[in-house]
């Protein structure tokens, strides 16, 4: 008689990056009768002050454009990325730098009053699909010191979502072993949170019969706010009792005293681990802050002074040397997810969309327009500059929402509209 084998856990190891082993939650041994479907994954990176336009596009459009500079360190990816032009947000995502804010959302939280989710975030809209299936429904990522001008990630209720900072923190979350005691401890401290949170509710209830309209569409967004924070909790206490991920990656001594040029690809590093294990499936990262010593990336001034450079040639030269970095970093991520096999027979790169642009399209006349996309595998067919009409105000232009609609959908998500978006992005096709 045949005698059926029986799946592998599915927390078991594989070597991944850097000669880590880690466990992993997809491999072909480990499906049942049914062959497991593969998650989609979202990546969207945020560099606050954007990109020189003459560097960043292409002049050409279609496959054959030649690479701008900043394009350069992504040669040996181009037929798997989409360069973006000529989209933005419109009046909705126009404010300077706080215009960064619109980047994910493609409307700031003050001209989203009456919507029904707000200003939410793509990356945040993905992650609600995603629930409580990992251990983080989604990981909110900084390079350096919070800079509230550079939040990237918003809520349903319009709040701007905590990042972390901090490289040790981050390993800790995704892989530290947490023993019986903190296990213990941290299951009160939720159910006391919990517990509070009922309390509130119920004051907030006897309140809305007694209040004018304004102050009942604030206590709406107060109780999706608290629905938010409640649902957190409860995924938290759920995976309490789950074992992290077992992984041979140690980050640096000091780690988080490193220069941003060291940081920024440790924080990489654990973006892929964090993904090819199953701790989260979306994640946004503000690569902004350079940090002391002007992120050791060999310039003379600051990065803020050096956007401001009025076609000053020596200011440029300095300025393209920190969004070549960008641009090298978010290559060498590409390799990395390319690197690790899944088992539908692709890689974590066809499996993932990986985002990398800015709300500025252009720092140094403040300008919210025209903004740097690129968006590299997650089952697209790629290798073209696609270039969009012009906004001129006629209300009728592509905007970038479209992109987001497209992502969505790849994602899983059954929709075909998303802040301003008016449908999917033309041009970009499923693979």
């Amino acid at each position: 008689m045949h005698v059926r084998p029986q799946p592998l856990e599915r927390r078991t190891f594989l070597k991944g990056i850097a000669g880590a082993t880690l466990s992993l939650p997809f491999l072909e041994a480990m499906a049942t009768s049914k062959a497991q479907s593969v998650p989609t994954r979202m990546v969207c990176v945020g560099v606050g002050l954007g990109f020189v336009p003459k560097l960043f596009f292409p002049t050409q459009t279609g496959r054959g454009y030649d690479m701008p500079e900043l394009l350069k360190p992504l040669a040996r990816h181009r037929d798997d990325f989409t360069v973006f032009s000529q989209l933005d947000h419109g009046s909705e995502g126009i404010e300077g730098h706080r215009g960064v804010h619109a980047f994910l959302t493609g409307i700031l939280s003050k001209n989203s009053k009456g919507r029904p989710e707000a200003n939410i975030s793509v990356d945040q809209k993905a992650a609600q699909m995603v629930g409580a299936q990992t251990r983080f429904q989604s990981l909110q990522l900084a390079s350096g010191a919070v800079d509230t001008h550079n939040m990237l990630s918003w809520s349903s209720s319009g709040v701007a979502l905590p990042q972390v900072a901090n490289l040790n923190v981050l390993f800790a979350l995704l892989f530290q072993r947490t023993d019986a005691s903190q296990v213990e401890q941290l299951q009160v401290t939720y159910q006391d949170r919990l517990s509070i949170l009922d309390l509130v509710k119920t004051d907030a209830d006897r309140l809305m019969n007694r209040v004018g309209h304004r102050d009942k569409e604030k206590l709406d967004r107060y109780f999706t706010t608290i629905r938010e924070v409640e649902n957190r909790l409860t995924q938290s206490r759920a995976w309490l009792h789950k074992p992290k991920p077992v992984v041979d990656y140690e980050l640096p001594k000091d780690a988080d005293g490193l220069t941003f040029a060291e940081r920024v690809p440790l924080y990489y590093d654990l973006m892929a681990l964090a993904l090819q294990t199953d701790s989260t499936r979306v994640i946004t990262f503000s690569s902004n802050d350079i940090g002391h010593s002007n992120g050791g990336l060999g310039v003379s001034r600051g990065y803020h002074q050096l956007t401001h450079h009025g076609r000053v040639e020596s200011y440029l030269q300095e300025l393209a040397k920190i969004e070549i970095f960008h641009t090298t970093q978010f290559a060498r991520f590409l390799d990395q997810l390319k690197a690790i096999d899944e088992p539908n027979g692709k890689t974590l790169f066809d499996n993932t969309m990986s985002l990398i642009g800015s709300g500025m399209g252009n720092a140094s006349s403040h300008s919210n327009k025209d903004l740097p996309l690129l968006l590299a595998g997650g089952g697209f067919r790629h290798g073209n500059h696609l270039q969009f009409e012009k906004d001129k105000g006629r209300g009728t232009e592509t905007r970038a929402a479209n992109l987001f609609v497209s992502m969505l959908q790849q994602f899983g998500l059954e929709l075909d509209q998303f802040s301003s978006s008016s449908g999917t992005l033309t041009g970009l096709e499923v693979a």
